[in-house]
């Protein structure tokens, strides 16, 4: 039995790095005729249902699209262009059936940190993959649109995140194309960093998405936000043990515990059993255990991560 998908997190304003793929990473694109459709089908949604479409890139068999929705919800908006999308794949190819993997990737993010680092990962999408040699000479992203190559914005909302580098649009321009060149900052680990695997963001932005939803079963943390020390630091602190004990071979149930939280808190950041084990010398297996026993120590991690959040503003409050 399959887990249960988790709703999607949806309210006007959001930010959301969309990544749509091929079925079994078919292609979903053959053709030229078919990037400039797919563009098509985007820009009438856009019309229809009136969302920022900052950036995309058109792949093979994936799509990148970073849009911030209004009124209508991201799901109808996807619903629909990737329905159309795969109307006339179909009858253009005589295929039948879904051209998209099962459900698409939407991470919500968090806006002031990450819309300009996004924009650019998403327009170096072809040259990471080594399709293109400079985002200039790929012709299916809106990086185009921001460098003045195509006439006019198109159907991207190029010019407020122009106005982030100046008010004069020729230096702003220039500046923009500084930003793209300089040696990219935000890693793939960064952009699918995701709390959830739904928010890319700071615990402050959880607490805000969940007051703006009223959702509370955001519990998830975001990707490595911690490092494996710090949080066995936490424990330590909280647990009165320390890590050279946690990592020998003595037992009982206050060393249990303590490498018991230490594998939780990490399983909740992201972190694989192995690394977990690696780290505190311990066989997989019993990293393994100690996750399927998590609930026993429910409210005691709770207090792991209010620890981790106390000493990293202590940490930030010295530097």
């Amino acid at each position: 039995m399959g887990m249960a998908r988790k709703p999607r997190i949806e309210f006007e304003g959001a930010l959301y790095h969309v990544i749509t793929r091929g079925n079994q990473r078919q292609p979903i694109f053959k053709a030229i005729g078919d990037y400039q459709r797919y563009l098509a089908i985007l820009e009438d949604y856009k019309s229809k249902y009136d969302f920022l479409l900052y950036a995309y890139v058109l792949m093979k068999n994936h799509v990148h699209l970073l849009m911030e929705t209004k009124q209508v919800p991201l799901s109808k908006i996807l619903q629909g262009i990737n329905q159309r999308y795969t109307m006339y794949f179909n009858r253009r190819y005589g295929t039948v059936g879904h051209i998209f993997q099962g459900r698409y990737k939407a991470m919500l993010c968090e806006k002031d940190s990450y819309l300009l680092s996004l924009v650019k990962y998403i327009h170096l999408n072809p040259v990471r993959a080594e399709i293109a040699k400079t985002p200039e000479t790929y012709p299916w992203s809106s990086h185009r649109f921001y460098i003045g190559q195509s006439r006019g914005e198109g159907i991207v909302d190029s010019e407020s995140i122009l106005k982030m580098f100046g008010d004069d649009r020729r230096k702003a321009l220039r500046a923009y194309r500084d930003y793209m060149e300089a040696k990219e900052t935000l890693r793939r680990e960064d952009v699918y960093a995701a709390v959830d695997q739904r928010i890319v963001g700071d615990e402050e932005f959880v607490e805000e998405v969940k007051t703006r939803t009223g959702r509370s079963d955001l519990h998830g943390r975001r990707k490595y936000l911690y490092s494996l020390p710090e949080i066995a630091k936490a424990v330590e602190e909280l647990s009165g043990v320390s890590l050279e004990y946690l990592r020998g071979k003595g037992r009982g149930e206050t060393l249990g515990r303590g490498r018991g939280l230490i594998s939780l808190a990490a399983k909740e950041y992201g972190y694989k059993g192995r690394e977990v084990a690696e780290y505190l010398f311990k066989d997989p297996s019993v990293i393994t255990r100690y996750a399927e026993e998590g609930n026993r120590w429910r409210d005691e991690i709770e207090m792991v991560h209010a620890k981790l959040l106390e000493n990293r503003a202590k940490n930030k409050k010295q530097a």
